[in-house]
């Protein structure tokens, strides 16, 4: 059974940085791609983020470009999200979720992503 865990949400300030963590079981975590995406009250989830395989490659949503860090760790089995620079706008739950292959990753539709954890609420405060 795939389970995906996210942890390390909270609130913090404008300005301010927090840390992601994706922890997944029940299958090689190192032959997926990973992705984040995020839901705002009364908004549809939308695609923040996503990295391959091995890392190598990353690809990020325009409005999180430069803030945001996609990364992970296949020896923990482990996927982080790196946000500096929070904005209020960023507020919303946060989820990870597995994909076949970076290039469906990249494409950001919920869809083509095939496991999802139950979601990190962060809050930004003004």
């Amino acid at each position: 059974q795939v389970q995906l865990v996210e942890s390390g949400g909270g609130l913090v300030q404008a300005g301010g940085s927090l840390r992601l963590s994706c922890a997944a079981s029940g299958r090689t975590f190192s032959n997926y791609a990973m992705g984040w995406f995020r839901q705002a009250p009364g908004k549809e989830r939308e695609f923040v983020a996503a990295i391959s395989w091995s890392g190598t490659y990353t690809y990020y949503a325009d409005s999180v470009k430069g803030r945001f860090t996609i990364s992970r760790d296949n020896t923990k089995n482990t996927v982080y999200l790196q946000m500096n620079s929070l904005k209020p706008e960023d507020t919303a739950v946060y989820y990870c979720a597995s994909a076949m292959t970076f290039g469906t990753a990249k494409r950001g539709l919920r869809y083509e992503y095939d496991y999802w954890g139950q979601g990190t609420q962060v809050t930004v405060s003004s």
